[in-house]
């Protein structure tokens, strides 16, 4: 059964990839598994159709016969664990692999998410320009945690997995702020996840979600 994931039915990051089905469009194109996009509105998304799929009115959802999920870092964990390509074979390495995407969600995202809460929704507030600094250095923080543990590797652990998947979108979001730039190797790890095919589809197919072009999965290449 072709899975059915929700977007956004004009995407609000402009088409740059960042809202979060472009990591379900992106790990379900590193499996090689196609699938179908329903568009969702603003209004829609806090109906009560979409809150019994997602019970927070946001997107991403994924539907596969009677099975619904929300939150990325489950729905991807699902298509890893369902599929080849995403998780290795050997016990500790898939464990690993893992670990990797909850480090991603839970341990580097958080700071990044902050960053654009301060911005774009608390701007106006008079504690932002104190607080915006010390975001940012708790960004710093993180990146460069990673970038001791990344060094000159290609990816996390061996060969790419779910965790890479997950922390390159991770990483993408804190590329506009210029934090990256302070760690070539991260930027160059960011690079590389970017360039993957299936990356590149993923990202077409959210770009079109912004411009209001047909949709289509991997059964459309």
């Amino acid at each position: 059964m072709t899975p059915i994931i929700t977007a956004f039915e004009r995407s609000p990051d402009g088409g740059k990839g960042l809202a979060r089905d472009t990591r379900v469009r992106w790990a379900l194109e590193e499996v090689g598994q196609p699938y179908e996009v329903r568009p969702v509105s603003f209004e829609a998304m806090k109906g009560p159709a979409h809150l019994r799929l997602h019970p927070f009115g946001q997107i991403p959802t994924y539907e596969e016969g009677d099975l619904a999920l929300f939150e990325t870092g489950a729905i991807v964990l699902h298509i890893a664990e369902t599929r080849a390509g995403l998780l290795p074979r050997d016990a500790h390495a898939r464990a690993r692999a893992i670990t990797w995407m909850f480090a991603a969600l839970s341990t580097v995202e958080p700071p990044i998410l902050e960053l654009v809460t301060a911005k774009f929704q608390e701007g106006d507030k008079p504690w932002t320009p104190e607080r915006l600094p010390l975001i940012m250095d708790r960004i710093r923080q993180r990146l460069a945690q990673l970038s001791a543990r990344l060094g000159e590797a290609e990816w996390l652990d061996g060969a790419f997995s779910g965790g890479d998947l997950m922390m390159v979108s991770v990483l993408l979001r804190a590329r506009p702020t210029g934090v990256l730039d302070a760690f070539p190797n991260l930027t160059a790890y960011v690079a590389r996840g970017e360039a993957r095919p299936a990356y590149q589809r993923a990202f077409a197919a959210q770009l079109a979600a912004f411009t209001g072009q047909a949709q289509a999965g991997p059964s459309a290449r």
